[in-house]
């Protein structure tokens, strides 16, 4: 229970700190045209620095997955109500550049400030852990980091088509989620989330983000870069294409009317501006 506490107590640091860093900033440089890529670099890092202490207590501390899926739904909120807009997820981005409403040097620009941050979060985690700020951290210190087992627990062409299931499924539920009375869009999004990653954990991890899974997946044993990439960056590209596919041209063709929201962001939320 005291590792809980603390590794509860980090979360809640790792999100005021982001959110002063994102305040800040917006505050500092109020008009410049690259403060979405500043707002970028610091919500992707508190997607991947949150994600790496969960997988710290689910893996390492044996939490127990009821409670470990809890606070998944909770940290899934917290995130949709603090990252303003910002996108954190390369196949949003690419969403995005397919849909027009991101130029190629946006979508680009944005991918790589995702992936630094991804590296930055991977990078700085293992210093706050050094701390000892509890026996998990201490002990996760002795083991140098390191993952112990692959997280890919199937056969790669099983393991892709988890990753690209979850991702189609989300990107699905963000295209639909205009049809959930606005109040509870954040609730439905992270429901999803959660159980995702119910569904596919045991196999995957359940990630269905490049950014996030280069950051928490890609340093472990067991598996080459190249067969990580297909799985965690390929199949999620895939599960967007077809969703893709799926809401702006088959359906569309059917009904006659298109069903992509005009109004939301990547989130499936109406982008709010920093106070």
């Amino acid at each position: 229970m005291a590792d809980l506490t603390v590794s509860l107590s980090l979360l809640g640091g790792i999100v005021v700190f982001s959110e002063l860093a994102r305040r800040t900033a917006s505050y500092l440089f109020p008009n410049r045209n690259w403060i979405i890529y500043v707002l970028e670099l610091i919500s992707t890092f508190q997607l991947c620095a949150c994600t790496h202490e969960l997988k710290l207590l689910a893996e390492v501390g044996r939490l127990e997955p009821r409670i470990g899926l809890t606070l998944t739904y909770f940290i899934s909120v917290i995130h949709m109500l603090s990252f303003h807009g910002a996108i954190c997820n390369p196949t949003g981005s690419l969403e995005q550049l397919c849909r027009g409403t991101l130029t190629r040097r946006c979508a680009s620009a944005q991918i790589s400030c995702q992936l630094i941050a991804a590296l930055v979060a991977r990078l700085v985690m293992p210093r706050l852990w050094s701390l000892a700020l509890s026996d998990l951290h201490a002990q996760h210190t002795l083991m140098a980091f390191k993952c112990t087992n692959s997280p890919i627990n199937a056969p790669l062409l099983q393991a892709a088509a988890v990753e690209l299931s979850c991702a189609f499924v989300m990107h699905a539920a963000i295209s639909n989620v205009d049809k959930v009375e606005e109040k509870y869009r954040v609730h439905a999004i992270a429901a999803v989330i959660t159980t995702l990653v119910y569904a596919g954990g045991r196999l995957t991890g359940a990630v269905f983000n490049p950014a996030l899974a280069f950051s928490i997946q890609f340093p472990c044993p067991g598996n080459t870069f190249a067969e990580y990439s297909f799985v965690y960056w390929m199949g999620p590209i895939l599960g967007m294409t077809v969703s893709l596919l799926l809401f702006d041209k088959v359906i569309p063709v059917i009904s006659g009317k298109s069903t992509i929201p005009k109004n939301l962001n990547s989130n499936g939320l109406k982008e709010k501006k920093m106070k």
